[in-house]
């Protein structure tokens, strides 16, 4: 008898956090996917339907993993005139 669930098939937590941005309050989606010995960390802006991902180190914190990622995402709503 086969197991139905894939032994590949990558860990997935998803957070939400608010930030802000001058005097513009924003929800800002974290998706962390562990595999292997990395992490795919994906920030999401809903607002403006952009996302950004990164590959990180597990061992680092939860906190510093959320605050490249969020600073990434920031370059790039900047970048595109998104964010002032």
């Amino acid at each position: 008898m086969t197991d139905p669930t894939p032994a590949a098939a990558p860990f997935r937590e998803r957070r939400a956090m608010t930030t802000t941005s001058g005097a513009q309050r924003r929800e800002i989606l974290f998706e962390f996917a562990y595999q292997g010995s990395v992490v795919r960390v994906s920030a999401i802006d809903p607002y403006t339907n952009t996302e950004v991902s990164m590959v990180g180190d597990p061992r680092l914190t939860e906190a510093s993993l959320k605050a490249a990622a969020l600073r990434k995402l920031k370059y790039v709503l900047r970048r595109d005139g998104k964010l002032p």
